[in-house]
């Protein structure tokens, strides 16, 4: 196989056993398998330990605030509709810094993967606790348990009608695959929850809890159902994984809505200054 996105000579700062290794595995394979140019590739991520993954990469990357990957994502794929655009980080950095930019990007629907590492803690600021955090789960400021549900971040996504929702488990790297070469054959917005250890700061959570609390949606589950993806949406402890909906409508993604059909890219306009420069000094 290539190893066209290899980078040579990284210090890679997660600890061993950690499951972004496997994510990063992952992600350099599908690129690869899937023939996507390196030049043309985008990753965005904000804060956090999995929001390191597009360091180790070789492809562009976009590096920003806590939370704030899901934005400047969006703004990438409007200005170059040809780019392969992902948005990546942690259940902390986009589910609970970024919430809110979650909820309109979905709305929006950009033509983006967005990959998800979900470890059920906050792992670069020493183990407090996350959004999807489970309830009793103990940290050093949780110290009598979390007394709050966990988000749950694929019922949110279906509620607010995304195309592409699914959720897999790092554990089992053959089917995260698949489903996350589906992602990106996905025309339109994308999400793929990846369940994944923390083997520092989170002791419950592990491998073998992730296996045995998931399982596999069978070769017969309707993934264009949606309604029944709502109700799989709720289950948990075991939790499913696989694609849980992926929508049959060619709906326009924001790009589209936004240009037009005539419209050319914002990278290709060329911009009259003296015009710009008029505009501003109107303010």
């Amino acid at each position: 196989m290539s190893q066209l996105f290899d980078k040579e000579d990284v210090d890679v700062a997660w600890c061993k056993g950690c499951g972004n290794f496997g994510i990063l595995k992952l992600l350099k394979e599908v690129l690869e398998e899937l023939e996507v140019k390196k030049n043309s590739t985008v990753i965005v991520s904000g804060i956090g330990q999995a929001a390191k993954t597009p360091y180790y990469i070789d492809a562009n990357m976009f590096g920003v605030l806590h939370g704030r990957a899901l934005p400047v994502a969006t703004g990438v794929k409007l200005s170059n509709e040809n780019l392969c655009v992902i948005a990546e980080g942690g259940d902390g950095d986009m589910y609970g810094e970024g919430g809110n930019h979650l909820i309109h990007t979905i709305r929006r629907n950009p033509d983006i993967v967005h990959i998800v590492h979900n470890n059920m803690v906050y792992g670069l600021t020493k183990g407090q606790a996350s959004p999807t955090s489970q309830k009793g789960f103990e940290t050093k400021v949780q110290v009598e348990g979390v007394k709050n549900e966990p988000f749950n971040p694929l019922a949110v996504a279906l509620s607010l009608k995304a195309g592409f929702v699914s959720r897999v488990n790092i554990g089992d790297a053959e089917h995260a695959k698949e489903v996350l070469k589906e992602a990106f054959r996905h025309h339109g917005y994308a999400l793929v929850d990846i369940l994944q250890p923390c083997v520092t700061f989170n002791k419950t959570n592990t491998y073998h809890w992730f296996k045995e609390n998931t399982y596999t949606l069978d070769k017969s589950y309707d993934a264009g159902d949606f309604e029944g993806a709502v109700k799989k949406s709720f289950e948990t402890l075991p939790m499913p994984i696989g694609v849980l909906y992926k929508s049959r409508k060619n709906t326009p993604t924001f790009e589209q809505e936004i240009r037009g059909e005539d419209a050319k890219a914002l990278h290709s306009v060329t911009h009259d200054i003296a015009k710009i420069q008029e505009l501003f000094e109107g303010y």
